[in-house]
């Protein structure tokens, strides 16, 4: 019999949703096939664009338990080895999910339905925007196992909500519920978990309906912004905006908001 892959890819119309589908042992992201997986979609939806937003789960009660608790009690899989060796992993391992979505092409909506702890928590800051259900919480919590965040994590919190939250997530290892979470701007809206599939689709559907080459040169100036000059970004947004004015799809886009309808956008 068949495995099940450790991540369901489907498609409907210009959206794609990915689900972590490790329910059993609540979608963790630390072994190699979900690694593999995960990079394998981000590379599929760069090369097609016809894709032009991407909403990411998890199947079952979690979002993602991140690491593989029983592999670092086992001190197997990447959890093992030499510190060395630990290194190497970790750069060749997991580390590779964090650079793939951070040069996705198209904006991804994490869809939270669930606890996301330690990696988990960072898998969903590795999204451009965030929809959480209400029985959702975040927690950064790897200095409770003696551990620190080894997949970017104090990176992408500090981006996500400023230096002070960011250390007490970080710090204290605590819990941050769905709702603390809104307050805090880690997420863009909480719902109730049966509204919570629907409402992801429908913040990715307004980001879906626009011209899909602008959204994705105006995600990479967004990436672009967090380290970048702002004499060097204006720079490389002058290149980027004399590009989006000899696209169809600027043209189309000028056409629909004069005749006052929706734009037919093919990505070109």
């Amino acid at each position: 019999m068949t495995a099940e892959p450790p991540l369901l890819v489907d498609r409907e119309g210009h959206i794609e949703t990915w689900t972590l589908n490790l329910p059993e042992a609540r979608n963790p992201i630390s072994g190699a096939p979900m690694i593999e997986a995960i990079v394998a979609a981000v590379t599929a939806v760069n090369a097609d664009t016809d894709v032009r937003a991407v909403v990411l789960t998890g199947a079952g009660s979690a979002f993602s338990a991140g690491g593989n608790v029983k592999d670092m009690v086992d001190r197997s899989g990447m959890f093992g080895g030499s510190p060395h060796v630990l290194r190497e992993g970790y750069r060749a391992g997991i580390q590779r999910i964090p650079r793939a979505l951070y040069h996705c092409e198209v904006p991804v909506v994490a869809a939270v339905n669930g606890p996301a702890v330690g990696a988990g928590c960072d898998l969903s800051l590795m999204c451009d925007l965030r929809v959480a259900s209400s029985r959702a919480f975040f927690a950064e919590s790897f200095v409770q196992l003696g551990m620190i965040p080894g997949d970017g994590g104090a990176w992408l919190l500090t981006k996500a909500v400023g230096p002070a939250r960011a250390a007490e997530m970080a710090l204290t290892g605590d819990r941050v519920s769905a709702a603390q979470a809104l307050e805090w701007g880690l997420v863009n809206d909480v719902v109730e978990p049966d509204a919570l599939l629907g409402a992801a689709h429908t913040l990715a559907g307004r980001v879906a309906k626009n011209p899909p080459l602008a959204v994705r040169m105006a995600k990479r100036l967004l990436r672009e912004s967090q380290h970048q000059s702002l004499e060097s970004l204006l720079e490389f947004s002058a290149a980027m905006q004399a590009l989006a004015h000899h696209t169809d799809d600027h043209r189309e886009a000028l056409g629909a908001f004069t005749q006052k309808r929706p734009g037919d956008y093919q990505g070109r």
